[in-house]
């Protein structure tokens, strides 16, 4: 299978602009649409339980009113006139009256003795017949007074209450009021709007009323409301629907709304994009050629063009063909410095030993009696420079070849005030000041010859860069994790130019100087695990701090 090319950076930034403008477009486009979807079907929820609260507490105030009007009919005293059969037929026209002054809510009232015959009634046909009425459905009492519900029949509801003599206290008869269920369905009709469907069921969730537009299975958009009956009627509730795709439609618009704008941005990106992503690398392809031309000879730049960072990547580059010739010089000193290094680690051995043989063979000619001081100033020439040859040797051999620290317990302060006794003589040969304040012992695990060549090389650079009459201040102190030495001097100090080249081999600021000391120093403080920096002393001189370790790591 062939490879496939890669992609050039006009086609993957042409992708990449399609992509910036069409994901977000996309992403908000979907979770604007969810968000939206799942805002509008919680308030059609909460829609719903509001409106079927609200009818539950309509209907439970109708019934309660159908009953407390029952009840309180049966205790008026045109209700005695039963006793005497409703001769005069008051009851009956009283009954009458009282049915039309509730419009629709009555089919009948009825007055029946206990033998279920019907004295009076608001309907002339229905006196001296039997009363015939359904299964009772619920009976309670309301205060003192019983009151039975009859089974719903021919959408028609049967509240019954006791009708008590005056004479006798006992039930002579009931009163019965036929309520008009219908009532309760144009209840819920007159709820149902909106595509929102109710009905009314019991306890068994038997349907006991329903809206003219109730068919509850095609719909996913519902709740059940149960109705805080105030008469002890218990179990009914009021459940609602929503017919989804007319919840949703908005939605749906909006989505279409998207989906078009989508289109539109797609459109709009790609006429916008290309003259861009040309602009943008055309200076990039430009530049390439460059950069494949660079070590030919009479290369032209190309010219400065495009955004600013395409443009300062073409500096860079410029910068860096400058460059390329001055670095393959560096790297060929380099090289040849590597090799003296190399021979001068080699050759450390053969020098030493001709210096001790020097250095032996001075210290003998010193003790002949017949040297002239002439002589003697000679071998005082040939001791020192000895000397000062073998401390070369050893520091490249250091530097070449740093030993691992072998640490052992020790006590900075006394080991400093060592050190600072033992360069008392060179200090005070130029008048120098050199003081140690450090007020507590402090013991940690160092290498004790390691650490004094750090302090020497520390306090004698000080000494040696400082006029006469200067002064070298040594400090420790501690910490929680690390022992601070500082060693500080009142002399010029280090220019900010050259500070970060300090502990750079080679580098030095002291004429004669080999400029090896302070990276030896450097190489020996981070073997212990510890820092060293350059900072200004409080005299504005020169300032050389030490962190080391209280616990070192094994």
């Amino acid at each position: 299978m062939p490879k496939q090319a890669p992609l050039t950076i006009r086609k993957m930034l042409l992708i990449a602009f399609l992509l910036a403008g069409l994901l977000p477009a996309l992403l908000v486009s979907v979770l604007s649409f969810y968000q939206a979807r799942t805002a509008l079907r919680t308030e059609i929820k909460h829609d719903l339980q509001t409106t079927g609260k609200a009818v539950g507490e309509h209907i439970d105030r109708v019934l309660f009113e159908r009953v407390q009007n029952v009840r309180s009919w049966s205790q008026l005293a045109i209700m005695q006139d039963m006793q005497i059969g409703d001769i005069d037929k008051r009851l009956s026209v009283f009954l009458e009256e009282t049915r039309l002054s509730y419009a629709a809510q009555y089919i009948a009232i009825d007055v029946v003795d206990l033998q279920s015959s019907i004295v009076a009634s608001s309907d002339p046909h229905h006196i001296n017949q039997r009363l015939s009425s359904p299964p009772v459905w619920f009976s309670f009492k309301d205060g003192d007074q019983p009151v039975t519900l009859y089974h719903l029949q021919n959408d028609q509801l049967m509240i019954a209450t006791p009708i008590y003599s005056d004479f006798t206290l006992q039930p002579m008869g009931h009163l019965i009021a036929t309520f008009n269920w219908s009532v309760i369905q144009d209840l819920l009709n007159h709820a149902a709007q909106h595509a929102t469907e109710l009905a009314l069921v019991d306890e068994h969730e038997r349907l006991l009323a329903q809206s003219k537009n109730w068919s509850q299975p095609r719909y996913n958009l519902h709740t059940h409301i149960p109705i805080q009956s105030t008469l002890p009627i218990y179990g009914w509730e009021v459940k609602l629907n929503k017919e989804h795709d007319v919840a949703v439609a908005p939605v749906h618009r909006l989505g279409l709304i998207f989906v078009i704008l989508l289109v539109v941005i797609l459109l709009f990106s790609l006429i916008l994009v290309r003259p861009l992503a040309r602009r943008i690398t055309q200076p990039l392809e430009d530049l390439l050629e460059f950069v494949k031309k660079l070590r030919q000879p009479d290369v032209v730049s190309p010219p400065l063009t495009g955004p600013v960072e395409v443009q300062a990547l073409h500096q860079t580059f410029t910068r860096m063909a400058a460059d390329l010739a001055e670095s393959e010089q560096q790297l060929t000193r380099a090289a040849k410095l590597a090799v003296v290094g190399e021979m001068a680690a080699a050759m450390s051995h053969e020098v030493r030993t001709p210096l001790g043989i020097m250095r032996s063979s001075a210290d003998v000619l010193k003790r002949e009696p017949a040297l002239s001081d002439d002589g003697r100033e000679v071998l005082g020439f040939i001791v020192s420079e000895t000397d000062r040859l073998n401390k070369l040797v050893t520091t490249l051999i250091d530097s070449a070849r740093p030993r691992l620290p072998s640490k052992t317990p020790l006590e900075l302060q006394s080991h400093l005030q060592h050190v600072c006794d033992m360069l008392q003589k060179q200090a005070q040969d130029k008048h120098i000041q050199l003081s140690l304040h450090a007020p507590e012992p402090l013991t940690i695990q160092v290498d004790q010859d390691q650490m004094t060549q750090v302090m020497v090389n520390l306090i004698i650079n000080a000494i040696q860069i400082l006029p006469e009459h200067g002064q070298v201040a040594v400090s420790l102190a501690q910490d929680t994790r690390y022992a601070h030495i500082s060693v500080a001097d009142n002399g010029p100090g280090v220019p900010p130019a050259q500070q970060a080249h300090l502990f750079e081999a080679f580098f030095t600021q002291r004429a004669g100087g080999v400029g090896l000391g302070l990276a030896v120093v450097k190489q020996i403080v981070e073997a212990h695990g510890g820092t060293i920096n350059y900072s200004t002393s409080p005299w504005q001189g020169a300032q050389f701090n030490l962190a080391l370790p209280l616990n070192p790591e094994p």
